[in-house]
């Protein structure tokens, strides 16, 4: 136990002194599994992932369509609004920037921000610059392994902060929505869930944006 204690703190003024450890953040070897209401089941014979809002075309894909769109391999530092950071974690998935270079996902000018629709009707919203950056992409990969079901199995988004720089696109990691079912893209922000409850409409992690009104 206190070797353990004695590495984490190694570790923690090792990252500080990288300035990788955001204000206000503590470093974790766990993986802390927080979300709102229950897993949902998962069936790939019925599960379907869809594209909507100001795109060219809308799209829905099966689940073995969606395994077969390009991937990609992604180390980041992850940090939760909570006040907990992981570093160096390994991501696989698919990256948004990738399907519109590939003109898989054909944006309309005005799609400036998106909305990630989850199971139960839960919502995250995102803009889109950030998510193009190299620090998003929709998961279904963790650490070598498919997502564990409380981290979001099959799908989920997931941003954070890549080793070794500071970007306008850095967030806290409820940014990426778990257990995600569609994207939809808009002209204007709008807030999802934890938006809607008081937290911060950017959660940039730097300027530790985590709630939206002073005195939470």
């Amino acid at each position: 136990m206190l070797k353990d204690f004695m590495d984490r703190r190694k570790k923690q003024e090792e990252v500080k002194e990288q300035n990788r450890l955001p204000p206000g953040q503590s470093l974790t070897q766990k993986f802390p599994v927080l979300h709102y209401g229950p897993i949902p089941p998962f069936n790939p014979a019925t599960w379907n992932f869809k594209i909507s809002g100001l795109v060219e075309e809308p799209i829905t894909w099966t689940w073995e369509e969606f395994n077969k769109l390009p991937r990609r391999n992604v180390e980041m530092d992850i940090h939760c609004v909570t006040r907990w950071s992981k570093f160096d974690t390994q991501w696989e998935g698919v990256h948004l920037k990738d399907l519109l270079d590939q003109g898989i996902i054909k944006l309309k000018p005005n799609a400036h921000f998106c909305v990630q629709h989850c199971e139960y009707a839960f919502t995250v919203n995102l803009d889109v610059q950030s998510m193009l950056d190299q620090n998003f992409m929709f998961a279904t990969h963790f650490d070598g392994k498919p997502l564990d079901a409380e981290h979001g199995y099959p799908l989920r988004g997931v941003i954070g902060a890549i080793p070794g720089r500071h970007a306008p696109s850095d967030r806290y990691l409820w940014k990426g929505g778990k257990w995600l079912r569609g994207l939809e893209f808009t002209e204007a922000d709008r807030p999802g869930f934890w938006e809607q409850a008081g937290y911060s409409m950017t959660a940039g992690i730097w300027e530790e944006e985590r709630f939206s009104r002073r005195g939470w």
